[in-house]
């Protein structure tokens, strides 16, 4: 039976080499002494033996889970091994155990092009000192009680003034759904439709689909965008129809009321076309239930 390196033409040479020039520091030399393993089996791994070495630096530098450089967060490679192979697996690092467990959920928020701190939007972080967020929590409430019916319920249209938090409100919401183990993709629309023509070669149909598909939806700022014929007819169009065939709750943000989206989707480069923005508005008034939102710029 022919050996590994046979097998596969390595040079054994440059693994010999690498491997002692990995062994030239001498923190490195004595991580991989004490895994007790005979050289001719440690230089078929020098490569993944040196990441598991710097992620173990990184480990004993961290000063939090937030601030973690390896490759699966909050996770070390850890080599096991025994005389004539190493394995290595993915170890949740012990100091952070409890926090990867009670954050798991978060993998339920999927994002594209939003900051990532928006899948720590929180209910108990929201304002409460704004009457008008009232009927917004209250139809939260019901949302949440009603979602594990057969009739799932509507989402909101939330359009209202720039900074009043729109975005936020409707994030607190994916993020108590993601406990519960509801997926959600939250989309800031205009830079979306940008990558999402850009993928036109690559991923284009995966990504389409996906976002047709999930559970719940925010098209965050709605009407901001430069509206295109491509971008009416050939993606929202066909994501509102599919998603309203089979009631996915599927929510908006925008500065712009539905009468105001309405013109702003009529007009192309290509020319004003009132029947086709008309059909975009009738589908979200199927899918949303209407509500506005007006306060002061939290942002400031």
């Amino acid at each position: 039976m022919k050996k590994v390196t046979e097998m596969y033409d390595v040079d054994t040479t440059k693994l010999s080499q690498a491997f002692e020039d990995a062994c030239s520091n001498p923190d490195f030399f004595k991580f991989v002494r004490s895994l007790n393993v005979k050289d001719e089996v440690l230089i078929k791994y020098t490569s993944s033996l040196e990441d598991s070495f710097l992620e173990k630096k990184h480990c004993e530098e961290c000063k939090g889970l937030e601030s973690c450089k390896n490759q699966v967060k909050g996770h070390l490679y850890t080599p096991i091994s025994n005389d004539k192979i190493i394995e290595f697996s993915y170890d949740a690092c012990p100091k952070y155990q409890k926090q990867l467990k009670e954050d798991a959920y978060k993998e339920n928020l999927d994002l594209y092009d939003m900051p990532k701190d928006i899948k720590d939007a929180s209910f108990k972080n929201i304002y409460k000192d704004d009457k008008a967020r009232v009927p917004i929590i209250k139809y939260f409430k019901e949302f949440m009680d009603n979602y594990d019916k057969e009739d799932k319920p509507k989402g909101i249209y939330l359009n209202g003034s720039f900074g009043s938090g729109k975005t936020y409100l409707i994030a607190a919401l994916f993020h108590e759904m993601a406990k519960k183990g509801v997926q959600s993709i939250l989309i800031y629309y205009p830079e979306f439709l940008r990558n999402l023509k850009a993928s036109f070669s690559t991923d284009y149909a995966e990504k389409f689909t996906h976002i047709k598909k999930v559970p719940l939806l925010l098209f965050d700022d709605i009407g901001a965008e430069n509206c295109s014929n491509w971008s009416r007819d050939e993606v929202l169009g066909p994501i509102l129809q599919y998603r309203m065939e089979n009631h996915l709750p599927t929510f908006f943000t925008s500065n712009l009321t539905l009468a105001e989206l309405e013109k702003s989707l009529a007009i192309t480069s290509s020319g004003v076309d009132k029947v086709k923005a008309r059909r975009i508005i009738e589908r979200i008034k199927q899918l949303t239930v209407s509500l506005e939102l007006i306060s002061k710029n939290r942002r400031d």
